[in-house]
């Protein structure tokens, strides 16, 4: 994913909807993706992909919308940075607890 934005939005969704305006004129959906791709410039894989996540997001479609997708990403990166803080906290507690223990008198 290293060209994420080499199209704009609007390319984007002009390029969708043209394939959902269009796709019954031709013999498959993939037939309709593979000539409306050529004519934008991308891979035909690249506007099939486009086309689901259009369908995911409109409902058409089952999976994560484009909006869970990204609260997905984000809580995830959350809970690794908190997984990350809870083990420096407990390494730091295993380290206080000892350094208490050696600090008492011993009897």
């Amino acid at each position: 994913m290293a060209n994420t934005h080499r199209y704009s939005p609007e390319v984007r969704e002009r390029a969708v909807r043209l394939v959902f305006e269009h796709r019954d004129e031709y013999e498959s959906e993939w037939a309709a993706i593979t000539s409306i791709a050529s004519k934008f410039g991308c891979s035909t894989e690249t506007l099939r992909n486009w086309v689901r996540k259009a369908e995911r997001d409109s409902g058409q479609r089952p999976g994560l919308t484009s909006v869970q997708e990204d609260e997905l990403k984000v809580l995830r990166r959350e809970v690794k940075e908190l997984r990350r803080a809870n083990e420096i906290l407990r390494k730091a507690s295993a380290y206080f607890a000892q350094a208490e223990l050696d600090r008492r008198p011993q009897r």
